[in-house]
């Protein structure tokens, strides 16, 4: 089968240095201008998106994605606000102003292009794109790739330093647009799109992706992979021998529920799982 690459070096090795890395994620509270915003201080927002970066990175992780995913339901992209990018950018400063580790940026719902304003004036290294080619419907109702516009944003801004990460087969939708063309030549369209790093997904947030699927996906693209939901300290150990590294969250969240806060024990267990994979004893 035919693999398409965008030609680069690494952007895993690039950023972190190593070719895996375990990324935790700042899913950070509701924001004003949000339905669920409950008027809570603006310093109470940032102080809870710091308490998680600190647990995640005091545990060992090699980076971090800043989400606003306390903005449910999301908005689409031209729909949303700039008070989003403005809130996040403070964010995304403060974590790296404190941590000092590569940063990767989401914005919901599939908003590329605040999040390379975000990445660029917060410090961070690269985005997180759920939908970067052909289309899907999601939660939110259509929802079109956006590498053309993404990409011209990025060299106006002069920031093609910043990387994407881009899902395949990416989850919360229905892929009936798509249905004719399989996994592999969704993946390779992202590689056609010159995408930096794949992510692999299962059907919606703490869902797993299939070793089938994290197969199907690496055959088609000689890109990094990395696998961004359903991770835990059960299953890292299988997946990191397939992939180049992993976005966790859930797992590692009190409870097990992506809106609690982390916990610190959850990210200890998950490392001690993760270390024989990483050659990190």
């Amino acid at each position: 089968m035919q693999k398409i690459s965008s030609g680069t070096s690494s952007a895993i090795r690039e950023i972190f240095q190593a070719d895996k890395a375990l990324l935790g994620m700042i899913h950070c509270p509701s924001f004003p201008g949000s339905p669920r915003y409950k008027n809570a201080s603006i310093d109470t927002i940032y102080d809870a998106c710091m308490r998680d970066a600190d647990a995640l990175i005091g545990g060992g992780l090699d980076g971090l994605v800043i989400e606003n995913h306390g903005d449910i339901p999301f908005s689409k992209p031209e729909d949303m606000g700039h008070e989003t990018a403005a809130f996040m950018s403070v964010v995304t400063d403060r974590i790296k102003t404190a941590t000092g580790v590569p940063l990767g940026i989401n914005v919901l719902a599939n908003a590329p292009i605040p999040a390379l304003a975000i990445a660029l004036a917060g410090g961070a290294s690269f985005i997180r794109v759920n939908q970067w080619a052909n289309a899907y419907v999601a939660n939110e109702g259509f929802m079109e790739g956006r590498a053309g516009e993404a990409l011209r944003y990025r060299s106006l801004l002069r920031a093609e330093h910043i990387k994407v990460f881009a899902d395949s087969h990416v989850k919360h939708g229905a892929h009936a647009i798509t249905a004719d063309r399989t996994i592999p030549e969704q993946t390779r369209d992202l590689a056609f799109f010159d995408a930096d790093v794949v992510i692999a997904t299962g059907q919606r947030t703490g869902n797993a992706a299939t070793i089938e699927e994290i197969d199907e996906v690496r055959s088609a693209t000689d890109l990094p992979l990395m696998v961004g939901s359903g991770v835990t300290k059960d299953n890292i150990g299988e997946i990191l021998a397939r992939t180049n590294g992993v976005i966790v969250a859930s797992s590692l969240k009190e409870g097990g529920v992506w809106w609690n806060p982390v916990d610190p024990e959850r990210v200890k267990a998950f490392m001690d799982a993760a270390r024989p994979a990483l050659g990190r004893d």
